[in-house]
């Protein structure tokens, strides 16, 4: 007479073992806008959660808007962007209260701010935009914000500007082929897939950040850093092209499940070659680096793996 009562506890235990095991499965991903290489290596994330059980959910997002995102409970991880991330904690423009639910997995790459024009635009250096027709993406994205600080170290606004798109990567090439733009900004690795589509379309030349207007970008927000796009980085790119970087890095909620930031963060590492053959800077990745202290408190999950590599 008791075993149908203790099959049936046994079902709803079950049942409800199952149904906790689903939900915590269950992590919401913040990637980019396409064009750029947040986006592919997101999905590639995702394939790689999947080995290890978890199933992502890759939505699309921005350096920014994915603080604000998981700061407020709408996502678990995300990429970000180091200088808006620290923003963010600190709660400085463009964040209005200091984000306390954000913490750092993994710092994996440089990000190249970079200011593309038409050859024939007559445009050579950051004050040659003024009149000019620019794109810049969305609201939200970090090299939106970049590019409002990069004309103010020149003594500009938005205003001074023929006028401004706030488009996707995609919809700036589009602009920048039909000459509805004669500049477009964006914050992405190198060569960009986008700058590589126009390029194939007409020529472009990229305009350089000198060292002063570095140093100015610099006291707006000192986690700016020298960088160089390369001679030969895009075609008819003959010289090697001064600019500012930043680092991508992957970030989630404090309170998210300490054992799911461990398994994703393994298996970017044990998995570095599928991201490496999207990001070529991926490769160089290794854990020490990808622990390295950007001024974002570390996760508990990804304080473990880091232990337990020697990294930390």
């Amino acid at each position: 007479m008791t075993k149908f009562p203790f099959r049936k506890t046994l079902l709803i235990g079950a049942a409800l073992c199952a149904a906790g095991a689903v939900q915590a499965q269950q992590v919401r991903l913040m990637t980019g806008p396409q064009g750029g290489s947040w986006y592919p290596l997101g999905g590639a994330i995702a394939n790689i959660g999947d080995k290890a059980g978890l199933k992502v959910q890759v939505l699309p997002g921005a350096g920014i808007a994915n603080v604000k995102a998981i700061e407020g409970g709408k996502a678990d991880m995300g990429f970000a962007n180091s200088i808006s991330t620290v923003d963010g904690i600190a709660g400085r423009a463009p964040f209005d209260t200091p984000a306390k639910n954000v913490c750092n997995v993994a710092t994996l790459y440089p990000q190249y701010y970079q200011v593309v024009a038409n050859a024939d635009s007559g445009i050579n250096s950051i004050g040659d935009l003024k009149g000019k027709s620019i794109a810049v993406q969305p609201k939200g994205n970090t090299a939106e914000f970049i590019s409002q600080q990069s004309l103010e170290v020149y003594g500009m606004k938005y205003q001074d500007m023929g006028r401004v798109s706030y488009v996707s990567y995609t919809d700036a090439v589009s602009l920048m082929k039909d000459n509805n733009a004669q500049a477009f900004t964006l914050g992405t690795t190198v060569p960009a897939s986008a700058i590589m589509d126009l390029a194939s379309a007409r020529d472009i030349k990229l305009v350089p950040i000198p060292d002063d207007k570095f140093q100015a970008m610099r006291k707006l927000n000192p986690g700016y850093t020298k960088l160089v796009i390369p001679a030969g980085s895009y075609p008819k790119q003959t010289a090697d092209v001064q600019t500012i970087g930043y680092a991508t890095h992957v970030i989630a909620r404090c309170d998210l499940d300490e054992q799911v930031v461990y398994k994703v963060l393994k298996g970017m590492v044990d998995n570095k070659a599928d991201l490496a053959a999207i990001t070529k800077d991926m490769g160089k990745a290794t854990p020490k680096m990808m622990a390295e202290d950007i001024g974002v408190p570390l996760h508990k999950g990804a304080m473990k793996y880091y232990k337990e590599v020697g990294a930390i």
